[in-house]
């Protein structure tokens, strides 16, 4: 890494930031299958709400919870400034504004 620094290269390490705007209208519109988290790389919360939203079709209730859920988180993320966990992604890189 330090070879790549000295001669310029070291962005090659740098991780693309994810846009802030795309999270939340995802989690806003999509939330409830868990888009906004996969999106984000948060997998294991974005699998959660999917199968809450799959089999809660059975206790009716799922789906319902699962959208409120993402409409939450959506709008937390839309609402969130620089430094806050709700402004970054799972590798924990800022949020594109």
């Amino acid at each position: 890494r330090d070879r790549l620094r000295s001669r310029g290269l070291g962005d090659v390490y740098k991780r693309q930031q994810k846009s802030k705007l795309a999270a939340g209208l995802l989690g806003i519109f999509l939330g409830c299958f868990g888009v906004h988290n996969f999106y984000l790389g948060n997998t294991g919360k974005a699998v959660a709400q999917l199968l809450l939203t799959v089999i809660g079709w059975i206790l009716i209730i799922g789906p319902a919870v699962a959208g409120i859920w993402g409409l939450v988180e959506g709008i937390l993320i839309l609402c969130s400034h620089y430094g806050s966990q709700w402004h970054r992604d799972a590798q924990g890189v800022e949020l594109q504004d």
